[in-house]
């Protein structure tokens, strides 16, 4: 079931500059606000898996060069 977020203490000036983005797309600022919020979480997501790759790399991953992956897959092609 969705959940009501209050945020407080926001800036009049950033109030004012995201309801003008809100505007601008034709949509109210809680519909904006609540776009921007869901996708913020969905790049949470993406970041995690950057950073599970990149730890990957760092632990005992060897580096495969360029010039190693065309040389296989044209070797796996024959």
């Amino acid at each position: 079931m969705p959940k009501s977020i209050t945020v407080r203490d926001v800036p009049d000036d950033v109030r004012n500059a995201l309801a003008a983005r809100a505007a601008l797309r034709g949509r109210s600022l809680q519909a904006y606000l609540r776009e921007e919020l869901i996708a913020a979480a969905q790049r949470e997501e993406v970041l995690d898996i950057l950073r599970a790759t990149h730890d990957r790399q760092r632990f005992g991953r060897e580096q495969i060069a360029t010039h190693e992956i065309v040389h296989a897959v044209t070797e796996d092609r024959r």
